[in-house]
């Protein structure tokens, strides 16, 4: 899966929707990025809405035909909505029936007595970065957003105080440990040690999850102090419940696609044989859809049927669980269309011209691609893959450690300041029921704060490795 993604951006990029020049380029991904900024804030214009018309924009600026600019539109919507749109309908199921049934009181309620107020941030950092260790950060956040929300409202905590642990213990998973996609890809480009890269990237992810989570949670609670949003918040199982799952069973519900996408992890790395029957049936096993998806099913039975539900009331369950996050997900399928269209326009590669002629140490100028793409782009696998295979030649002489220290700045470039162009960015925003002003103080920060921090960390260990 991860080769046929490179194959197909390296196609997008050898066939440019446009043959702009990098001037008119950089004008271009500067108005497409001011118009959806002013539609939203200043004309109050649904994000959707403004997603749409900023893709306009960004390819009507760069002398695009705009028949091509609306099918990079679609695809990059369309991609986004069959994966991300597909995972955020199935954990919306398995959050419902983990609230209705009481499963997720049980969890908060355990947690809540057992962590202690002061540790809670640091409980979620902790949960947040296990969980976040073999899946996608989408998937992550799916599952983790009703305990998040659930634990921010029965502990009277504001909602940032719990999520940024929650999000920073995501993103640097994502962003800096194999076997995610965008660390995976960096190893095979530079020739990296994966057991090595998988050390260090440990050694950097722990204080940087630290300060981008817990630590600045504080700052980010006083500057957004909201609440969880109404309609998001899973309610609290009815008090005449009989009956309600128990911890263990609930735990185990919820773990299950994380066992579940972690074997195929751990299959992929022993086997590393693509036509291996053990690596193709893992490979379908672990695949996050089929994952949620046997969640789901399970769930029915240990958290629907454990709590006395009917075949019914599942089935309401289930129903009521679709309605809230339609909005959601045409806004991130949206926010995958403006991203396509600017890696399509070939925004990516006029980043990599431009800093060829850039004379700085390898590591800071892998950082400083990444983070160029990053802006650009709004993706950090797009990031990643691009600078990777910029910097790549300059591995060749590096010892082992700085090769893996390599992957790890290119990681760490990947996730700097997600704004409007990132699927991710609405994708938090929606959940957590802020506007856009209040997501770039918080989520964009955060991610800023892991990048510089990351970006530290891997500098001071090439001083003494």
């Amino acid at each position: 899966m991860t080769h046929l993604s490179v194959e197909m951006l390296a196609a997008d990029a050898a066939e440019p929707i446009t043959t702009a020049g990098h001037a008119q380029l950089g004008i271009a991904v500067l108005a497409g990025i001011a118009a959806i900024v002013l539609l939203i804030t200043k004309f109050k214009l649904h994000a959707f809405l403004s997603l749409i018309i900023g893709s306009l924009v960004l390819g009507a600026v760069a002398g695009a035909p705009l028949d091509k600019v609306i099918t990079s539109f679609s695809a990059g919507l369309g991609t986004t909505v069959a994966g991300t749109g597909v995972l955020i309908a199935l954990g919306a199921v398995l959050g419902r029936l983990l609230a209705d049934s009481g499963g997720a009181d049980q969890i908060v309620d355990t947690i809540l007595a057992r962590a202690g107020r002061k540790a809670m941030p640091w409980a979620m950092v902790l949960i947040a970065g296990i969980v976040g260790l073999p899946i996608f950060f989408e998937v992550g956040i799916v599952l983790l957003i009703p305990v998040v929300l659930l634990v921010a409202k029965r502990g009277n905590f504001s909602l940032m105080r719990i999520g940024i642990p929650a999000l920073a213990g995501l993103s640097v998973m994502h962003g800096l440990i194999p076997p995610h996609p965008g660390p995976l890809v960096a190893i095979d480009a530079v020739g990296a040690n994966l057991g090595v890269t998988l050390a260090l990237g440990v050694v950097v992810a722990v204080p940087t999850a630290i300060i981008a989570g817990p630590v600045f949670s504080r700052y980010a609670a006083r500057w957004v102090d909201i609440r969880p949003p109404e309609n998001m918040v899973p309610e609290r199982a009815t008090d005449d419940l009989e009956k309600r799952p128990g911890f263990g069973i609930t735990v185990a519900t919820v773990l299950l696609p994380v066992v579940m996408m972690l074997a195929k992890a751990l299959v992929d790395i022993v086997v590393d044989d693509p036509e291996h029957t053990v690596q193709r049936v893992f490979d379908v096993v672990g695949s996050p859809l089929i994952a949620l998806l046997t969640a789901v099913l399970v769930a029915m039975f240990t958290l629907g049927r454990a709590a006395g539900f009917t075949r019914g009331r599942i089935a309401t369950t289930v129903e009521k669980s679709l309605a809230p996050i339609a909005g959601v997900v045409l806004i991130v399928g949206a926010g995958g269309g403006f991203k396509q269209t600017l890696v399509d326009a070939g925004v990516g590669q006029m980043i990599l011209d431009v800093s060829k002629g850039w004379n700085i140490s390898a590591l800071l100028l892998a950082w400083l691609i990444a983070v160029a793409i990053r802006l650009a782009t709004g993706s950090a696998t797009v990031a990643t893959i691009s600078a990777a295979g910029l910097v790549a030649p300059l591995a060749a002489e590096m010892s082992t450690t700085h090769a893996a220290l390599l992957v790890l700045a290119i990681g760490c470039g990947s996730l700097f300041f997600s704004h409007v162009n990132d699927a991710g960015f609405w994708l938090v925003k929606e959940y957590f029921g802020m506007n856009v002003g209040q997501t770039l103080k918080t989520w964009s920060v955060m991610e800023t704060l892991i990048s510089v921090v990351g970006i530290g960390c891997v500098l001071l260990l090439s001083l003494v490795l």
